[in-house]
């Protein structure tokens, strides 16, 4: 069910002093119920304050759909473990993108097209040389995919939807090309071309550790369980990466812009880089030699802080994060790995899970607490976790660019509660 057919002829009534407003109700497709206060201004002259927007609906979308108390997660209506046990990324990222899972011939022709653009521009290659080598991968990530914009012109201007998917699948496939130039920059390796025979991940490992004189051939369980990871990250609602997307993309901005936009808000460690605090934590747990249950103790009584459990929206077990605890260790069996950062990751989760101090609080691992070891036995340096968080995210930001692209919504424009001084004079230099 689309977007525009959730409206209800329900309305509830908002007394003010002695005035009183009728406002709308709108109704879901799942049920999730909201009060319309977008005339709320106009008839009464009061607006709503909800700082962080943490009780705000801003959009309709019918793209993915999230119960936090129930731990559910469906892109498009499909289960997240359904897609996770029976689907690629880039079926996925054309479910998310589309609406329905591709045919078989989207799919090819899809594949062709990201195939076709998978190199960039000799001109961008030589770009990488004038970072440090010390350059942080995402800085260079958002730039260079608003430096992409410069070699694509001709999909600037969304004439059709033809043109839309090719914009969409140049950055699909150029964002793995730059992600691993940046890496390969970082540690003074020269860059490796793609492979038009490869599939899509296997492609980004090679351009990760493939050297001029070796080919990296990657165990078949290595290849799954990135993809994995890319399915598990595609999407998740209304976050603050995909809401920048979606807010620079209302004020008319072209793709490339709205979603290097949103790879700065990813950056942010309460966000994209939530990962990298879980893995510096067992790391210090491991370093320090303090033990799992001192430090249980030590969050208890709040002097320190336990990164990679609770979540914003879920309230139960993040169904990303059950996923990923069921695979991690197929994929260190696979690769002979005795990880013990993963032994000490279990015996953090079987402490806190049987701790009411956390159980009351519903503080659950989330998908920040496997990811971490995940990509730590791929091979894949902590610099780059936040990375390969926007390569996943990036169909789930293109969807969403798309839907209020379709919708010829307006400019996204919050108001605020004013709180600084009221009316002052101009004071001169010599006064002050």
């Amino acid at each position: 069910m689309s977007a525009e057919t959730i409206d209800s002829a329900e309305t509830t009534e908002l007394n003010l002093g002695e005035s009183r407003v009728e406002l709308p109700v709108v109704v879901g497709t799942e049920n999730e119920r909201a009060i319309d206060i977008s005339a709320l201004r106009s008839k009464t002259g009061f607006i709503t304050l909800d700082e962080g927007y943490r009780n705000t609906g801003s959009v309709r979308s019918g793209i993915t759909f999230i119960n936090g108390e129930e731990g559910v997660l469906r892109y498009r209506g499909i289960p997240i473990e359904q897609l996770a046990e029976s689907s690629n990324f880039i079926e996925t990222a054309l479910l998310l993108i589309y609406g329905e899972l591709p045919s078989a011939e989207h799919l090819a022709h899809f594949r062709s097209l990201l195939t076709e653009h998978e190199m960039i521009h000799e001109g961008m290659r030589n770009s990488f040389l004038g970072y440090p080598t010390h350059g942080h991968p995402m800085a260079i990530l958002s730039s260079m995919i608003n430096t992409l914009s410069c070699y694509n012109a001709d999909v600037m201007v969304m004439e059709d939807e033809a043109t839309f998917e090719n914009a969409a699948a140049r950055l699909i496939s150029k964002i793995r090309t730059v992600a691993a130039y940046a890496y390969k920059t970082s540690i003074g390796h020269p860059l490796i071309y793609p492979r038009p025979e490869l599939s899509y991940c296997r492609n980004f490992l090679h351009l990760m550790f493939s050297t001029p004189n070796r080919d990296y051939e990657p165990d078949p369980d290595v290849v799954r369980a990135l993809t994995l990871f890319l399915i598990l990250h595609a999407d998740h609602e209304q976050n603050c990466s995909t809401s920048t997307v979606r807010m620079v993309g209302s004020s008319g901005a072209n793709l490339f812009a709205s979603c290097s936009a949103g790879v700065c808000a990813l950056w942010g460690p309460l966000h994209g880089g939530a990962n990298v605090a879980v893995m510096e934590q067992l790391k210090r747990i491991k370093s320090s030699g303090i033990s799992v249950k001192e430090l249980i103790e030590r969050v208890k009584q709040k002097k320190e802080k336990l990164y990679g459990f609770g979540h914003g929206v879920y309230k139960s077990y993040d169904p990303r994060a059950e996923i990923l605890r069921r695979h991690v260790p197929k994929v260190l069996g696979k690769l002979g790995r005795n990880d013990p950062l993963l032994e000490i990751a279990k015996e953090l989760e079987e402490i806190a899970l049987s701790d009411d101090y956390f159980v009351s609080r519903n503080l659950y691992p989330n998908v920040d607490f496997y990811s971490g070891i995940l990509l730590r036995a791929i091979g894949i340096p902590v610099n780059m976790y936040t990375v390969m968080f926007a390569i996943g995210r990036m169909p789930g930001w293109i969807a969403h660019w798309k839907e209020v692209h379709d919708s010829n919504s307006r400019i996204y424009r919050p108001r605020q509660i004013y709180s600084g001084p009221t009316t002052r004079d101009y004071v001169p230099m010599d006064w002050r």
